[in-house]
């Protein structure tokens, strides 16, 4: 892991593109409050954030840069595929079955909202790997 940009709870304005488009982690959380949260993340060609559930979480990812196949459902087995691009946000409510693949050339580059946060304040994930260790 590197030093933290979490500038939670602390009020904090930033251009979120730009510090989105700056990301070379896979994941970083850029601001943690009692009740939201908001990671960056940088997912390189042909690899996923893998499929999984938040029980008690939404989640809103709007894509950056990149091209991604989206995968939702209520159940592993059940799901649904979009094929989202640049500027397209994804909303996934508490329950949902979800995975984001980058099916582009390029880093599919990331900013996710959680409410409420879903990650330790400060969480910084180099590589997916990294993140998967930690869980």
């Amino acid at each position: 892991m590197t030093d933290s940009l979490d500038r939670g709870p602390e009020p904090f304005v930033a251009n979120i593109e730009q510090a989105t488009l700056d990301n070379d982690n896979y994941r970083t959380t850029l601001w943690t409050g009692k009740n939201l949260q908001v990671t960056l993340m940088c997912i390189q060609p042909g690899h996923d954030i893998g499929l999984e559930v938040h029980d008690t979480h939404d989640q809103f990812l709007r894509i950056k840069a990149g091209q991604a196949t989206v995968y939702t459902g209520s159940s592993k087995d059940n799901l649904t595929s979009w094929t989202a691009n640049n500027d397209d946000a994804v909303l996934v409510p508490a329950g949902s079955w979800h995975n984001l693949v980058n099916t582009g050339d390029i880093p599919l580059r990331i900013y996710s909202i959680y409410g409420p946060p879903q990650h330790p304040h400060g969480t910084v994930h180099v590589t997916k790997e990294d993140a998967d260790a930690s869980e």
